[in-house]
Parts: structure tokens; sequence; C-alpha cells
């Protein structure tokens, strides 16, 4: 597999200098922040992108994200000229080299989590999702808003788009969806890109908005509906594993010729639908990381995995989930993981 770190770019307080200084790490999980929504990537823009990280001996391993704009998602009269606009990026990411895109499909909002400080008993920090506080929170009082987010709103523009997904069921977002790939999957295919849909984070609807890449047979309905190698997933074992019913292991087995990126990070189920994010270490949360590793190299799985959010130890300050310590600390593990079901069973 291909130890990956995902890297903000240029104001990243997490620097390139860093991340090379993680054993058996090569690659860098970025994209760009300064384009807006829907608009062209330029060829001049990857290329300064993926130049920056070359001159640290690093390689630019998956673009995550390029964002869906929301009138692909809502089934606009508009949305071909916003897909039109996603196939010349994806040309331009593939003259550029790059060869696998992640992407999410989650209405208005990506990821989200209702505390980025919960303590640990251990005396770090980390986000936690509390499902029972979402009833409270205000989606329109300008300050919701979470780190990983690729798109933020001005009020009068969030009311208007989230008016607009109460005429939108989960049958309706999923035909969006399909209709997108139906369009993108062919270019892809052409430039020898592999899409990676990421989850819903968490995989369930939330205020009020539906969500569809929430289980397996989402998932198979999705890959069936637009059957080509190129249309694939991000397996997230922290979204996927926030529903206790989803079987991880069983999951990477059903579509395991499918999964073109992994996000490995480890979660506690609280009840309810509420969970907070551990360490990388199976004993410390709900993921098996050492079943999900053996599963992913028994499939053949080879690209790239990168730690996902990790704790805030050692008095780290900065963007909640991607500090510097304990997402080293997950890649070492995830390393030491790799290394040792490939000794035990022969694997070079």
């Amino acid at each position: 597999m291909k130890m990956s770190f995902r890297w903000y770019g240029e104001g990243d307080e997490v620097t390139l200098e860093n991340i090379k200084q993680i054993p058996g790490m090569k690659g860098i999980v970025s994209a760009i922040y300064d384009i807006p929504v829907g608009e062209v990537w330029s060829e001049t823009a990857i290329k300064k992108l993926v130049q920056s990280i070359e001159d640290k001996n690093l390689e630019l391993t998956v673009i995550e994200s390029v964002p869906v704009h929301e009138d692909i998602k809502l089934g606009r009269s508009t949305r071909d000229k916003w897909i039109s606009n996603y196939k010349q990026t994806l040309r331009n990411l593939s003259n550029a080299g790059i060869e696998v895109v992640c992407y999410n499909f989650m209405p208005v909002f990506d990821w989200t989590r209702t505390n980025l400080h919960a303590p640990l008993p251990d005396g770090s920090n980390s986000l936690l999702f509390d499902a029972k506080s979402t009833n409270d929170v205000d989606l329109f009082n300008g300050e919701f808003i979470l780190p990983g987010w690729d798109i933020s709103y001005q009020e009068d523009e969030l009311r208007s788009v989230v008016d607009q997904y109460k005429e939108i069921s989960e049958k309706k977002l999923m035909n969006n969806l399909i209709y997108f790939l139906k369009e993108v999957i062919p270019v892809a295919e052409e430039e020898n890109i592999v899409m990676a849909i990421h989850p819903d984070d968490p995989p369930w609807p939330i205020f009020g908005l539906p969500r569809v890449v929430t289980n397996l047979e989402n998932v198979k309905n999705i890959l069936s509906e637009v059957d080509s190698p190129n249309n694939g997933i991000t397996f997230c074992t922290g979204s996927y594993g926030a529903n206790p019913d989803i079987n991880l292991i069983q999951f990477i087995k059903e579509v395991s010729e499918r999964i073109h990126f992994v996000h490995a990070r480890n979660i506690k189920r609280l009840g309810n639908g509420s969970f907070q994010e551990t360490s990388h270490l199976s004993r410390d949360g709900e993921i098996d990381m050492v079943g999900v590793i053996n599963t992913l190299i028994e499939s053949g799985y080879n690209g790239p995995i990168r730690p996902d959010h990790g704790r805030m130890i050692w008095g780290e300050t900065g963007r909640p989930g991607y500090g510097l310590y304990d997402r080293a600390l997950g890649a070492t593990y995830l390393n030491g993981i790799i290394d040792t079901v490939k000794s035990i069973n022969n694997i070079r």
C-alpha cells in the first residue's frame, strides 16, 4: 500500500518537511482550495501543487477532493454546465499525472461533528459526534463550519439550498449521483483516473437532509449502475464503522475490486448514533484495524491509504483532527500492521 498523508497546502501548519520525516511516508493527499466549487482547475494551478510536493521528494498520490457542485446534487437544469467543468478538471488532473480522485456527494455539509475538542481519558482531545446535540445546532448563525470542509455558505445562501433539499428524496439524490457518474466516468476511463466516492459521515441523514453513500447495499447499487473499474470508493473505516450494523470485513470482501483509496481511523461508539474518534489502535475503539488491513491485503489492495483524523496530543494545537503527532503515530501503527501481515504471508 502507498502510505499517504493529508496536507492542506502552503498554509497548513503541518508542513511537507514534517510529513516526510514520518517513517515510510511518501504520498501526499491534497487539493486546490482557493478555486470556487464547480470552476475548472487550471493545469497551471495543478502543476504548481504537484511541483511543490515533488520539490520535497514526495508524491501527490490522491486529490481529495474535487468538490461536486450543489446544482449537480440537486439535479438542477444547470448541472450539465458544472459537470462539463468537472470533466475538464479531470482531464487537467490526468495531464499532471494524477490517477486517484476522492470526492463525496453529501448534500450541503461535508463530514460533521458537534465537538472539535472533546476530552479523552488519556488527556488528549478529539472529534466527537453527539447525535442528540444536532437537534440544538443552529445551521444559520454563520458559525457552523468544520475544518475539513471545502465550502461554506452565507446565511441566506445556506437557507436557500437547505430549503431546496426538502424536495429531494434519497431516491432522487441517488438518481442525481448516477446521472453525474454516467457523465464523468467515461472521461475518467479515457484519462486513466479512478474515482473514489467517500461515504457520508456520519453514514445516515442529518438535519433533515438525505444521504445515500451510507451502506453496502447503496454502494453496490452505485457500482453496478455505472459498472466500470474506474467507478469506485474510498473505504473509510471511521465513517462506515460508525454504524454498528456494518461489517467492515464483509464490506471489503464484497467490493474489494472497486476500493481505490482507504481512510483508516478508529472510533468509539457511544450509543444512539453518537461516537468519538480515538487513536488508531484496534484496542482503543470499535474498528478491528488489524482485521481491516489483513483483509485489504488478502483482497490484493495495493493503493493509497492514509491515517485519517487524529487526536490532539502532547499539547499540539491546530486544525482539529489534522494535527501532526497522532496521525504520524497512526501511520507508523498502520505500517507495522502492513509489514507484519506481509511478512507472515510472504508477500513482498
